[in-house]
């Protein structure tokens, strides 16, 4: 069984990209600093010049860009086959019924409720003592 989980592991980390260099990788993220401090300088450097609609598209065209170069570094990489492996995940999932949301939705509600209850229980203990000591005198 070990023996077949590890096999799997190996197929997809041989699935994924050949690692880049750590050379490459860090001009690229180094890239992705640069451009995203670019990024809001020139936001802020032309808020005069072009209307808040333009810069809002250009501001997402190039966090876009700096995206889709920060995807093909080997943390992307990485990103995208955890990304992968939990859309297989997600549809495992068995999701419950109605009723079965309503029953837990109502058991829910009755504990809360319930402790809520208690604790004011308890406030009203611990205010009526306090009120009882302060008011006695010596």
């Amino acid at each position: 069984m070990a023996t077949e989980n590890q096999k799997k592991k190996q197929k997809q980390l041989a699935e994924i990209e050949q690692p880049k260099s750590t050379g490459l990788n860090k001009l690229l993220w180094v890239l992705v600093v640069v451009l995203i401090a670019v990024i809001a300088f020139c936001n802020i450097y032309f808020a005069d010049s072009f209307a808040t609609p333009i810069r809002i598209i250009a501001v997402i065209i190039g966090l876009l860009i700096t995206l889709g170069i920060a995807a093909v570094t080997n943390q992307g990489a990485k990103a995208r086959q955890f990304l992968k492996e939990s859309k297989i995940e997600l549809r495992r999932i068995t999701w419950p019924t109605r009723p079965e949301t309503m029953q837990t939705t109502l058991i829910v509600i009755g504990v809360t409720v319930a402790v809520s209850l208690i604790l004011w229980g308890f406030d009203s203990i611990i205010v009526s003592t306090i009120n009882f000591l302060t008011d006695l005198r010596f």
